[in-house]
């Protein structure tokens, strides 16, 4: 999975999530080792002092953790990685409802289309 940046946001900010993201989809397994700071910067190609801010932020929120001389390791620890794909989840349902209110569509219609896109993909 590539790294995509946009210049909206912080390289910082935009890191942390990428890292969640492929730790709540699975690239990043529960347990497994994560590569080097200067790995994960040179692949991102960002500052190895970026990169450090972001795991550092992520062993902040209990995803990620240090073991002394042996490095970062992703959480094992299932229940929180389940609440944080629902959290992101929701945040996107949220933004979605939001756009389709601004497009006129109440959640009935919403659905609707949903249902209809739905059955036209089968």
């Amino acid at each position: 999975m590539a790294w995509v940046f946009n210049n909206e946001r912080s390289i910082y900010a935009q890191l942390v999530e990428q890292i969640q993201n492929r730790i709540m989809t699975g690239i990043y397994q529960p347990g497994s080792r994560l590569a080097s700071v200067r790995e994960l910067a040179g692949e991102a190609e960002v500052n190895p002092n970026t990169m450090q801010k972001a795991l550092t932020e992520l062993e902040r929120a209990g995803l990620v953790h240090a073991i002394r001389t042996r490095g970062r390791f992703v959480t094992e620890d299932q229940s929180m990685i389940e609440n944080l794909k629902k959290e992101s989840a929701l945040q996107i349902i949220d933004e979605f409802r939001e756009k389709m209110k601004a497009l006129g569509y109440n959640d009935d219609a919403v659905i609707q289309l949903l249902n209809e896109t739905k059955k036209e993909n089968k």
